[in-house]
């Protein structure tokens, strides 16, 4: 698997919106936008695009657990989007921009599970949620203009 324990990986849509949201999550060090869960060595912008790699846009996440906790991490990550859409975010459709979350370890799996389990008795969805809760084996880091793309431009949000 890729990463350690003070890692993370999350799919929630287009990176660019997700990755502002983690960025000011307090005790986050660093984010990267990638790809992951696909089957091509090495995508580009435009492999993941066509939707024939099945890698979903994601946000490589490094934290530090005294400050912020793997299931903090997990709340970021079901405020950021609707986990109830299959391969779909807002005007954004394809596998690439499914919801994902990708674990390092049995630990990660374990609250990765229970925080689904437990957002989907909430009652806050109206659906049921359909993200895909996955090991994280080969991360891609995106093209460096997409990294931090929103902070580069002045923008809190991809939303209008």
């Amino acid at each position: 698997m890729t990463g350690s324990a003070n890692t993370a990986y999350f799919a929630a849509g287009c990176f660019w919106g997700v990755e502002a949201a983690f960025r000011q999550t307090a005790g986050v060090k660093t984010t990267v936008v990638g790809y992951q869960g696909g089957k091509t060595l090495n995508p580009t912008y435009q492999d993941v695009c066509t939707g024939q790699t099945n890698h979903a846009e994601v946000v490589q996440v490094t934290f530090d657990p005294a400050v912020v906790s793997y299931e903090d991490l997990l709340d970021v990550f079901w405020q950021s989007h609707d986990p109830t859409t299959l391969n779909r975010q807002g005007p954004d459709v394809g596998t690439q921009y499914r919801s994902a979350i990708f674990y390092v370890d049995d630990a990660q799996a374990q609250a990765a599970e229970a925080s689904k389990a437990a957002q989907g008795t909430r009652g806050f969805f109206r659906r049921p949620i359909v993200t895909e809760i996955s090991p994280a084996l080969d991360f891609y880091p995106a093209e460096e203009y997409h990294q931090q793309y929103l902070e580069k431009r002045g923008l809190a949000t991809c939303h209008i």
